[in-house]
């Protein structure tokens, strides 16, 4: 029987954006989700979004927003991928904006448009300072629209478990269709997912799109992610083969702010809109940004800001603590564009940015590496998609203020595109796959249920926090040979344990994967800074990839 649905782990900006596309096309789709999208990860997005409009009279165009996106990447993201982002950028900010986003506006109405790191021209549209939320408001508003007409099914309590291979476990399915990987291909044909409020385990067939955000889980505590992101997906799936790229490339906020469980982040939008980043020196307040960057200042690349943040930090003319000043705003930029900015350090600190400056220290917030995809958003694997956070596309060493939301919408769309076209193709697949007896009965490794109830337990809290030291030593903003060594040592050495279920070893296998992706990755690009090698070596110009065979991890090189 032909299969009919798509299957979309995820339901922040990627999985939405791909829902919508799908069911325009007339393809149904399984929106799976541990949360209901209003608690998805993209709520939390503050700043804005990328697009050249030139709403604001700067000669801005998708070509400029291009060569910025490749010079913050340091060279290494696909220029085709980017440049059909940069592209596609304007119409994805009017799509919103016919579907109700309320963008702030210009005296003329036109959408209003700020500066954000990196970039020269005002080119970030925004929603005062909740633009995530806005955008997921109208998302969620037009996916229901489908979901009233029965395309789309949520399943809004499911946690994805592993995806469905075409595999024997002798010979791995062959395909014709076309992938991000080379020689023998993988064939995936479904995704086995739980209910996490009756405990049953499900079996979805179809192709899937992985859109589960970032590997904040891999850092408990001291990223800006939202505290349901465990990183098991991404572990799990790269356990499966899959292959990743970039997972060196972690990209650390120079504004956040400390709060239980997490970093509370300090939009750029702050910075975009005035705010500088000054330490005491000599019982003055020292701007230091605007003293080395003169034309960016605070507004220079994300890993520039945390780079030289830990610096000044260090400088024993300096008193330690980095400071966000605000003071200065107008009640305008205040009451019109940071309202909600302030809102929320008055509610979770006590203080009032209009009046003190804030302390703040850079937190881990986007990964730039994840799984790898083409420009079309196909992984490795026949049948298998990844869009937002959780692929390796777009962002290269480093990644601009106002392209998450972008790179996560677009994603989506071009993924589920690319199902639309492959679709008779992928189903001659999957109708392959089962006369030759991968049915529902057949008991294989790859048709049962996955794993043992012990191996379905979730990671303990103690191992992921063990993992979680161990990275943060070791993957900072400054990094070192002999740190990764010492992770690489303590790694191997927990994964032999006897004791460790398989969501545990897979959270290792993972965490020696980006710690080695470092390791050999022997220069310094973007947020990738090695103190031991500083200067940029045009023989890494790039991108690391990790994949696990059997259980040996192997790590490559991709020239660019």
């Amino acid at each position: 029987m032909p299969y009919e649905t798509v299957n979309i782990i995820g339901a922040g900006l990627a999985g939405l954006a791909a829902a919508v596309t799908l069911a325009e096309a007339d393809v149904s789709v399984n929106l799976v989700s541990v949360q209901p999208s209003e608690r998805a990860q993209s709520v939390l997005a503050a700043g804005g979004i990328n697009g050249a409009l030139n709403t604001m009279g700067e000669d801005d165009c998708p070509e400029n927003h291009f060569a910025d996106t490749i010079r913050a990447g340091c060279g290494i993201a696909d220029p085709e991928a980017v440049r059909a982002l940069t592209e596609h950028a304007p119409q994805i900010l009017r799509w919103l904006d016919r579907l109700g986003v309320p963008f702030n506006r210009t005296d003329s109405g036109a959408i209003m448009q700020r500066n954000f790191g990196g970039q020269k021209k005002k080119r970030t549209a925004y929603a005062k300072s909740s633009t995530g939320k806005m955008l997921m408001t109208a998302l969620i508003d037009e996916v229901r629209k489908y979901e009233a007409a029965g395309l789309v099914k949520r399943c809004s309590h499911h946690e994805f478990l592993s995806l469905l291979m075409a595999d024997d476990g002798e010979q791995k399915a062959r395909s014709t269709l076309p992938t991000a990987g080379d020689g023998e291909q993988m064939l995936v044909c479904g995704a086995w997912i739980r209910d996490t409020h009756s405990g049953e385990i499900i079996r979805l067939n179809g192709p899937v799109i992985l859109a589960f955000g970032g590997m904040n889980g891999m850092f408990p505590g001291i990223t800006t992610g939202t505290t349901a992101n465990t990183g098991d997906g991404a572990a799990a799936v790269f356990a499966q083969g899959i292959r990743f790229s970039s997972l060196e490339m972690i990209q650390y906020h120079p504004t956040t702010m400390g709060i239980a469980g997490k970093r509370c982040l300090v939009s750029e939008a702050a910075r975009g809109e005035g705010g500088r980043l000054f330490i005491m020196r000599g019982g003055k307040e020292w701007y230091f940004m605007d003293e080395k960057y003169p034309e960016l200042g605070s507004l220079m690349p994300r890993d520039v800001v945390a780079r030289e943040m830990y610096f000044v930090k260090r400088d024993p003319g300096c008193e330690g603590q980095v400071y966000l000043d605000m003071r200065h705003l107008s009640e305008e930029i205040w009451s019109k564009r940071l309202a909600d900015v302030r809102a929320e350090i008055l509610h979770y600190f006590n203080l009032d940015p209009k009046e003190k400056p804030l302390p703040v220290d850079p937190g881990i917030h986007y990964f730039m590496g994840g799984i790898d995809v083409d420009v079309n958003h196909r992984t490795i694997a026949a049948g298998l998609y990844a869009a937002g956070e959780c692929c390796s596309q777009y962002h290269g060493a480093n990644r601009l203020g106002g392209n998450s939301m972008l790179g996560a919408i677009y994603g989506g769309m071009t993924a589920a595109r690319c199902i639309v076209r492959e679709w008779d193709e992928l189903q001659r697949h999957f109708h392959k796959w089962e006369e030759n007896g991968c049915t529902e009965g057949r008991k294989s490794e790859a048709q049962t249920a996955p794993g043992s109830p012990w191996d379905l337990m979730p990671a303990s809290p103690a191992l992921c926090e063990e993992v979680s030291l161990i990275l943060s030593a070791s993957l900072g903003i400054v990094r070192n040979g002999d740190l990764l060594a010492d992770a690489d040592r303590k790694l191997k050495q927990l994964l032999e344990r006897g004791d460790l279920n398989r969501r545990e070893r897979n959270r290792v296998y993972l965490a020696l994967a980006m710690v080695r992706s470092a390791e050999l990755r022997r220069e310094s690009r973007g947020a990738h800074y090695r103190e031991d090698y500083p200067e940029r070596d045009e023989a890494f110009r790039g991108m690391m990839t990790a994949v696990m065979a059997g259980d040996e991890i192997r790590i490559g090189f991709r020239g660019a």
